[in-house]
């Protein structure tokens, strides 16, 4: 298994989404546009790591609607509505970002 570098805990990401647009957030869940920058992302991904944020997050992706339909994955270059759930959701919003839209790095569960 490998780690993320001076983490020690996560392994590496191989699930990296980019959130184009927010569409709701509370304590729990979120609901985004978001673009697979690494994958493909697959339902189950644990994501651990929200760049530049000032907080760690554990989030667990669990719906992806892809042109309104469901679907297991993401492959990357591709868009879909997502939705999240767990640690972390509020700080997605606008007033956390530093430089410009989140990213988020994860792991596929085991296939």
């Amino acid at each position: 298994m490998t780690t993320t570098p001076g983490s020690g805990r996560h392994p590496a990401a191989d699930a990296e989404l980019q959130i184009a647009h927010l569409r709701a957030a509370d304590e729990t869940q979120a609901t985004a546009v978001v673009r697979c920058i690494r994958g493909p992302v697959r339902l189950g991904a644990r994501f651990h790591r929200l760049r530049d944020a000032p907080a760690p997050i554990d989030l667990e992706l669990t719906r992806i609607l892809f042109y309104g339909r469901p679907v297991d994955a993401l492959d990357p270059a591709h868009t879909a509505l997502v939705t999240l759930r767990g640690a972390g959701t509020t700080l997605l919003g606008p007033d956390h970002s530093t430089v410009g839209r989140h990213t988020l790095q994860g792991t596929n569960p085991p296939p």
